[in-house]
């Protein structure tokens, strides 16, 4: 009758004993019988510490289904009953289909990670040994124990996992709302004609920005949102120095709103309207403001009131390209052979790319170029950067029409 009560560490079959399974075997024996855990709290910190635990989401998955096999929602160490035996084609139904290759691959992570025991039979199989009266004597399958036994480790993890998920939400959200700020004290300055280095600043934001990483970690997004918040100040700090001292409020008398609100005189047009013409030839053509506005969100950052219409994306370009260092002879070239809209277009184009592309004037001034010989269209480089955010190679995409985003030999 002793012989019942022995519960088996050594995997059926040819596979050896590990370390991990003594391990585990001992973590429980230390535990005091008697202890006991929520099994579906318990799998939900196991849920919160996955990453600490190299545990995937299906893996979870089998973890949940082997525990809806145990009838009872409270588990207690030292009881007969924590070795569960479902066999293979009903543990793959209750974990929504998984095959049995994979499933057997999750097992052996569970295993790994400390979670559960294989308890194996002689033969292999997974069953329970009743006495006379119905009880499980002895049963073969995978034992809760060690969920029980890491109950405190596991709600321990799981705090850390969500006290390290909000700081990076926090870090998310500071980034975001400070790169807004950036780009919109930028155009400001720009639009208001201050005295400043716009384009170094300009591409020092982009250098910032291009080092973002595709997964952002705690130890990558502090020293960025850092570096974002002195710039911001830095800025912030040259646009309050121009600022005008606040003075009384007057009523302006009728001689003044004159003065003050001249007639329009003709030939009196400022430079960002020089190419109007050429905007209702863009509208006729079908400049894609919307999918603009989705592959080049570096660009929105710059409009005043969101990229609606293609008289949006001229008044940003006019913004963009004192930043880019575009100068008015490259940025005229432009719009005389592309058209005011594909070239603002273009121009967020470049923007996105960052520091991707070394001159943006003699880029854009190359690809005007081509424009003119009729070899250049902005929907091929569209197209490529739009592949390029959902993990495509821009470089590598090409076109009937040739290189979808030309390179930059400026």
């Amino acid at each position: 009758m002793q012989m019942l009560g022995f519960n088996p560490i050594a995997p059926f079959g040819c596979g050896a004993l590990s370390p991990a399974a003594l391990r585990i075997q001992r973590d429980v024996r230390q535990c005091q019988p008697g202890k006991a855990c929520h099994k579906w709290k318990t799998f939900r910190h196991a849920c919160e510490a996955k990453a600490a635990l190299a545990l995937s989401d299906r893996a979870l998955t089998v973890l949940n289904a082997l525990l809806s096999f145990h009838p009872d929602t409270v588990l207690t160490l030292g009881s007969t009953d924590l070795v569960v035996f479902p066999s293979n084609r009903e543990l793959s139904l209750r974990a929504h289909g998984i095959p049995a290759s994979t499933l057997r691959r999750h097992i052996a992570a569970l295993v790994k990670s400390g979670l559960i025991q294989r308890r194996d039979s002689p033969n292999g199989k997974r069953y329970a040994r009743r006495a006379a009266g119905g009880d499980i004597e002895l049963a073969f399958g995978f034992d809760l124990s060690p969920l029980v036994a890491a109950v405190d480790d596991l709600a321990e993890l799981a705090a850390r996992a969500v006290e390290e998920r909000h700081v990076l939400d926090a870090l998310r959200e500071q980034v975001t709302l400070a790169r807004r700020d950036i780009a919109k004290m930028l155009a400001l300055g720009v639009e208001r004609g201050v005295d400043a280095d716009w384009p170094a600043l300009h591409h020092e934001f982009l250098g910032l920005i291009d080092g973002r990483p595709r997964t952002p970690c705690r130890a990558a997004l502090e020293p960025l949102a850092a570096a974002l918040v002195e710039l911001s100040g830095r800025i912030l700090e040259i646009l309050e120095s121009h600022i005008e001292p606040t003075r009384p409020i007057r009523e302006p008398s009728a001689n003044a709103s004159i003065a003050t609100n001249p007639t329009p005189k003709a030939g009196a047009e400022s430079a960002g309207n020089a190419f109007q013409p050429d905007i209702e030839r863009d509208v006729a053509s079908a400049v894609p403001v919307r999918l603009v506005a989705e592959t080049c969100p570096d660009f929105v950052d710059y409009a005043r009131h969101g990229l609606r219409t293609i008289r949006d994306v001229v008044d940003a370009a006019v913004i963009v390209r004192p930043l880019l260092g575009v100068s008015p002879s490259a940025w005229e070239e432009a719009c005389a052979a592309m058209g005011q809209g594909p070239a603002s277009v273009t121009l967020a184009l470049i923007l996105q790319r960052g520091n991707g592309i070394k001159n943006p004037g003699g880029y854009l001034r190359t690809l005007a170029r081509r424009a003119a010989a009729g070899q250049f269209s902005i929907w091929p480089m569209l197209m490529a950067l739009r592949g390029a955010q959902r993990g495509k190679d821009p470089a590598e995409m090409k076109t009937p029409a040739g290189p979808s985003f030309p390179d930059d030999s400026a």
